[in-house]
């Protein structure tokens, strides 16, 4: 086994602990809640295997919604978002992608931010669609999804600059 998978592990336990310990018991104002697991689907290698990428998604969502108590709504949105990945790649990087010369946990560039903005917009849209699960809470549903989206983008940022390698 190689150190990559090793560092895939390690990013799904802590983030997965930290959520269920830290984030899943913070709720603004009743419409921000930070879902800064998400970073395992974004920082999953490019390179990596995505029938994986799509299993340890769902599973990451399952365990969230067993103590979240939420019916699987995190574990839909995770795989879908772990599903449109790649399609997220190409849009946000372009040939970048292709080639796979594409590190996430770099410096924030406008097409880094882009690609972390798409994902977890996407996650959190689809996350309160299948909780309200009613159109007649269109406005609560795009309240939440924005307000939650710009305060898990910051901690996801945060985290990133945490996390990344310094370079002496």
């Amino acid at each position: 086994m190689n150190s990559t998978l090793f560092a895939n592990i390690f990013r799904f336990l802590l983030l997965l602990t930290a959520q269920i310990i830290i984030f899943n018991n913070i709720n603004f104002l009743g419409y921000i809640s930070p879902f800064p697991y998400l970073l395992f689907i974004i920082l999953y290698p490019v390179n990596g295997n995505k029938y994986g990428l799509l299993v340890a998604s769902f599973i990451l969502g399952l365990i969230i919604d067993m103590f979240s108590n939420s019916g699987g709504i995190h574990a839909t949105a995770c795989v879908v978002l772990a599903y449109y990945r790649p399609y997220l790649f190409k849009f946000s990087f372009g040939l970048s992608y292709e080639y796979q010369t594409v590190k996430l946990n770099d410096v924030l560039t406008p097409e880094r931010f882009s690609f972390i903005l798409l994902s977890v917009l996407i996650h959190h849209l689809i996350l309160f669609i299948l909780e309200a699960f009613q159109f007649s809470f269109f406005w609560d549903i795009l309240i939440r999804t924005i307000l939650s989206t710009l305060f898990t983008i910051l901690i996801c940022v945060l985290i990133i600059y945490l996390i990344k390698p310094h370079k002496r």
